[in-house]
């Protein structure tokens, strides 16, 4: 059976959002800035299990924030979720992310590592790329349309 996540949009200052990223240690120093989407995601009983950001760079997106509570680790939630951000994308323009532990996960999801010099200027000017996740994060790319 398929694991399925409904999505509500969140603002950057929900505590639980802050609290999951914290406790995942994920950064949150830019949550207020412009340009940022938060979703918290919960199945179908209703009980939260994660939250997932986008960060809009012109024509490009940044996968952010995406994180899964303790309790749903394991369980394929957060492919479920990974999925569910990507299909409030629509299919134009790439999306990226930066990890510093995760690539396995989101090479899974269909993500491929990439070369900083392959990632557009608005996507590396972003205060993720550009000093909040070391420089030695993996880049990835969505290696297929968003859903």
């Amino acid at each position: 059976m398929m694991n399925v996540v409904s999505l509500t949009a969140i603002e950057g200052t929900d505590p639980e959002l802050i609290h999951a990223l914290v406790e995942a240690d994920l950064p949150t120093e830019d949550l207020l800035d412009a340009d940022r989407h938060f979703f918290r995601a919960t199945e179908p009983g209703g009980q939260t299990v994660g939250f997932a950001g986008v960060e809009r760079c012109q024509g490009s997106r940044l996968l952010r924030s995406v994180v899964v509570l303790p309790a749903y680790r394991g369980s394929g939630l957060g492919r479920a979720l990974v999925e569910s951000t990507l299909n409030t994308l629509g299919k134009d323009g790439d999306v990226f992310l930066a990890t510093t532990s995760a690539a396995s996960f989101f090479k899974r999801a269909g993500f491929v590592e990439v070369s900083r010099d392959m990632v557009p200027a608005p996507v590396l000017a972003t205060r993720q790329l550009s000093s909040i996740c070391p420089s030695s994060a993996t880049i990835m790319r969505l290696d297929r349309p968003p859903i």
